[in-house]
C-alpha cells in the first residue's frame, strides 16, 4: 500500500511539471560578446489550425528580449512583424552587431485544466551578425505544460526558462 502510494503520488507530480527541450543545431555556438547591441525581430503570431493567437508573436519577442537582457547591455525589440531583409536593415539602423530572429513553428492553447490536453510551444531561434547577414547560431526550442494545471497557464508560459539557458550558452 505504501509503494502504492508513493507511485501514486510520484505520476501526481510529474504530470505537473512543464517540460522543455533546445535542440541545436550546432553542438558549440558561437560566443556573442556582451558588449554587442542586439536586435529581436517580431515574429508572425502563432497558430494552430485555423486559430490565430493575436500577439503571440510579440509575446515572444519580448521573452527574447528579456532573456538578451540579462547579458547584452542593449537590446532593442521590433514594433512589429518584418520581413528578414527589413528586420537586418533595422538592425543595422541602430548599430547592432546581432539580429536574432525568433519564428513561431507551434503554438497551442488549450484549457488543460479540464481538456488534459497540454498546451504547447516550439519556436525556432537564429541569430545572424549584423555586418555579414550571416546565421552564427540557431536552436529549436519546445515546450510542453504538465497535464495537471490549475488553469492560467498559455503557451508563452513554457519559453522564458529554456530561452534563458539558451541565451546563457552563447555569452
Amino acid at each position: 500500500m505504501k509503494l502504492y502510494s508513493i507511485l501514486l503520488t510520484a505520476l501526481l507530480l510529474s504530470a505537473c511539471a512543464d517540460s522543455h527541450q533546445l535542440l541545436r543545431m550546432d553542438k558549440e555556438p558561437q560566443k556573442l560578446d556582451a558588449r554587442g547591441i542586439v536586435y529581436v525581430s517580431v515574429p508572425e503570431d502563432g497558430r494552430y489550425g485555423q486559430t490565430v493567437y493575436a500577439g503571440s508573436g510579440k509575446n515572444t519577442m519580448q521573452i527574447v528580449v528579456m532573456a538578451f537582457s540579462e547579458h547584452s547591455g542593449r537590446v532593442e525589440g521590433g514594433h512589429a512583424h518584418q520581413s528578414f531583409n527589413e528586420s537586418l536593415a533595422a538592425a543595422r539602423n541602430i548599430g547592432a552587431s546581432y539580429l536574432v530572429v525568433p519564428t513561431i513553428l507551434h503554438w497551442e492553447d488549450r484549457a488543460t485544466e479540464w481538456s488534459g490536453i497540454p498546451d504547447k510551444a516550439s519556436i525556432k531561434v537564429a541569430v545572424f551578425n549584423v555586418s555579414t547577414g550571416v546565421i552564427m547560431d540557431s536552436v529549436i526550442i519546445k515546450g510542453r505544460s504538465g497535464i495537471a494545471t490549475f488553469g492560467g497557464d498559455h503557451p508563452q508560459d513554457l519559453l522564458p526558462k529554456p530561452m534563458e539557458e539558451y541565451v546563457s550558452s552563447l555569452f
